[in-house]
């Protein structure tokens, strides 16, 4: 060990992180220990939020804050809570970080569902490991209020996605939702998180019927 062991232990849990070596871990906790304490209390202060405060939505599983529970005990996100969005549409996404990468295309106004994650059968990730249970039941649900009349299956254009579409596809295909995807704008192998604004409205607008 070559520091201290504060150190190398900030140094392992930056290259915990996806995509970060360790020449880039080094960078950063050396680059906050040149930083005043005062700025060091404010990045730990934002760091204890995060854990404090930040929950995930009782509907749709977007990350919301603890402080947004409503008469009945749940905690929905401000998509779910506004009033505006059409709720006869749901998207469905593996990621909240997608959700964000769509709503800046200011194209879609209806509702989301994250199943934080897709099928994934190198990784063992299987469908009772999604929140598809929580997907079916949602739409179930709807039907006494707004039914679910359209479901946008948005997912990365890859065999994880494709896989996750047809298992969605064949669970829903009975019944008389309209199943959409997004068009082939997306080209193959590509992460929705990084698809340009254009690309994706377009994908958007263009979805086609399953």
């Amino acid at each position: 060990m070559f520091f201290p062991s504060s150190i190398q232990n900030l140094i392992n849990q930056f290259n915990k992180l996806p995509g970060i070596g360790i020449k880039t871990a080094e960078k950063f906790v050396f680059y906050l220990l040149k930083q005043p304490k005062g700025k060091l209390k404010e990045f730990n202060l934002a760091f204890e939020e995060l854990e404090k405060k930040i929950i995930k939505c009782s509907l749709c599983f977007n990350f919301t804050e603890i402080n947004n529970f409503n008469k009945d005990g749940f905690n929905f996100c401000s998509i779910c809570a506004d009033s505006q969005r059409d709720k006869s549409i749901l998207c469905v996404i593996a990621e909240p970080q997608d959700l964000l990468t769509i709503e800046k295309t200011n194209e879609y106004h209806g509702l989301y569902h994250i199943l934080n994650g897709v099928i994934n059968t190198i990784k063992e990730i299987g469908p009772e490991r999604l929140k598809i249970k929580e997907l079916i039941q949602r739409i179930r649900n709807s039907q006494s209020s707004t039914p679910v009349k359209e479901i946008i299956l948005a997912f990365n254009p890859d065999i994880e996605g494709e896989t996750t579409i047809l298992y969605l596809t064949k669970i829903f295909k009975p019944s008389k939702i309209k199943i959409t995807r997004l068009a082939r704008g997306l080209p193959m192998g590509s992460e929705l998180e990084y698809a340009d604004e254009i690309t994706l409205t377009n994908a958007l607008k263009n979805r086609q019927n399953l």
